[in-house]
């Protein structure tokens, strides 16, 4: 399909219209699992985004937490599902806009104290500091000022992975500890 003819309103609109007779039905679940590559390894492992696509990543560990920094870590990937979600939403916003985009990058940076997942000072808190998200987009020459700020305000609003990581969310963690084979 030639790019003139996507459409996010026609694809959106019978989506709208049965969440509105069916908010129920708008609710989904994302997901994600790590794959048992090697056990023993304590700087490498493989995470599936979406089980069930085939799409693997490998993941390893910051060199600054004694890992050999060879793949991307979890917070690289964290930052990526930041940048991809943000790419999209700019994407999707320019075309209900009518907005033709010439090109849209985003690069997203966080900043972690690592002192604080090595316990090396418990005043420290584990997790990123703060994140920086830059995009960067070239709209067909003409396009108004006004309607690249409806770009950028309409594409933040609808970020998910944006939204979530500034408003923060429930998470529920289970462990269980198998016995031996």
């Amino acid at each position: 399909m030639r790019e003139s003819q996507l459409s996010v309103r026609d694809a959106q609109a019978p989506l709208r219209a049965l969440y509105k007779t069916s908010p129920e039905t708008a609710r989904v679940t994302d997901h994600a699992r790590t794959r048992d590559t090697a056990p023993g390894d304590p700087f490498h492992g493989v995470v599936e985004p979406a089980p069930g696509h085939g799409a693997t990543l490998p993941v390893g560990v910051h060199r600054a937490i004694g890992g050999p920094h060879d793949a991307p870590t979890p917070g690289d990937i964290l930052c990526a599902a930041l940048a991809a979600c943000q790419d999209s939403a700019l994407r999707m916003v320019a075309n209900l806009l009518g907005v033709e985009l010439e090109s849209v990058e985003v690069e997203v940076s966080g900043e972690v104290d690592v002192r604080g997942t090595m316990a090396v000072d418990r005043s420290v808190p584990v997790g990123f500091r703060s994140m920086r998200c830059a995009a960067r987009v070239r709209a067909k020459a003409g396009t108004s000022p006004e309607l690249i700020e409806k770009l950028r305000v309409g594409a933040e609003r609808c970020c998910v992975v944006l939204q979530t990581l500034r408003a923060g969310v429930p998470v529920e963690t289970a462990f269980e500890a198998q016995p031996p084979a």
